[in-house]
């Protein structure tokens, strides 16, 4: 059975997920603006 996580250890689990998403999505954002300055 898993063990129910309160609140603020949801708020924890679900922010340290978003930064990671955040910083997943800089780095694409990074290559995609890469290749457009090349391109030109």
């Amino acid at each position: 059975m898993r063990k129910r996580l309160s609140f603020k250890e949801l708020m924890t689990k679900n922010k340290s997920e978003i930064l990671k998403d955040h910083l997943a999505l800089e780095k694409i954002d990074a290559k995609i603006e890469k290749k457009h300055t090349n391109k030109n």
